[in-house]
């Protein structure tokens, strides 16, 4: 088929062959590792892990088909292999489980909120007046300031978010104003004691020498995926796949920083560092212990 689809001709990348061979790689390596009842539960979880992270890294989201599907199905692999939780007990299993898929949950949704209180504003002041603007497109919109371009929806994960524009100047619907602020809602624009609906808009432009973007310490799907990783790996997993995910994220964080351009639309998601943490709990969770219980020793 030359790299093309059987049915539309149309070219098939190289990220679906990736996830197919890493798949393959990784399932060889847990048959070799692992006895086969313990096998056959992680080649269902690393199957998941490795559908989540390529999505997470194109889209920033996780489907609730993985994360709450894969939470299910570590429930389920817990009775069926209660070895899974360090068990030989099945119910004991299962709520071992279920309790260490609903810390990983409450855990990430305390730095969810926590991080919503502390860093849920991001203002930019632009080093010299900056033309923007607002251009929607169905039920979404496209948002450009300078040379930056987002998509609207990305900028508002909750209901009250608010994004605002200091603006020297600014036009709405045949309208001017100057030095003025913009606060966006979702679906509205206030400028003063004067509200816009949004679906009532093609276009809004002007120049802006400030923003404030709402923003999120990660995305709820993060949440969600922690907790199918409690349910498949027990509870030291979810301490050790956040700590790893953070310090893996932060490294790579630092080398975009380092070898590219710092932009303010920059987003970096958190859960393909999460499934690092993971995997690298899943192969080396036991010797990552003993090396710790050794720094413990007087």
């Amino acid at each position: 088929m030359h790299g093309r689809c059987a049915n539309c001709g149309a070219r098939i990348t190289f990220r679906y062959f990736a996830v197919e061979l890493l798949t393959a790689v990784f399932f060889l390596i847990i048959w070799k590792a692992f006895p086969w009842p313990i096998a056959v539960a992680y080649w269902v979880f690393i199957a998941l892990v490795i559908t989540a992270t390529f999505i997470d890294f194109e889209h920033f989201i996780i489907p609730d088909e993985i994360t709450i599907g894969g939470t299910v199905a570590g429930l389920i692999a817990s009775i069926a292999v209660p070895q899974l939780m360090v068990t030989d007990r099945r119910l004991s299993a299962l709520l071992i489980s279920a309790g260490s898929a609903a810390l990983g949950y409450a855990l990430l949704w305390l730095v969810l909120e926590g991080g919503k209180l502390v860093f849920g504003k991001k203002r930019i002041r632009l080093e010299k007046p900056t033309s923007f603007t607002w251009t929607r497109h169905g039920d979404d919109a496209d948002f450009v300031v300078g040379e930056e371009k987002g998509v609207w929806s990305d900028f508002f994960a909750r209901e009250k978010d608010q994004l605002r524009l200091h603006c020297s100047s600014a036009r709405i619907a045949e309208r001017e104003f100057a030095d003025a602020i913009l606060s966006f809602h979702y679906n509205r624009v206030q400028v003063g004691s004067e509200n816009f609906e949004l679906d009532q808009l093609d276009e809004i432009s002007g120049t802006a020498n400030e923003i404030e973007i709402p923003r999120e310490a990660m995305g709820r799907g993060d949440l969600k995926f922690l907790a199918c990783i409690g349910a498949f790996l027990g509870w030291r997993a979810v301490l050790f796949a956040i700590f790893a995910g953070s310090l893996y994220g932060s490294i790579i964080g630092l080398i975009t920083l380092v070898v590219g351009r710092r932009v303010w639309s920059l987003k970096l998601p958190f859960g393909p560092y999460l499934a690092f943490g993971a995997i690298t709990w899943m192969f080396f969770g036991d010797s990552v212990v003993r090396w710790y219980q050794t720094l413990l020793r007087p």
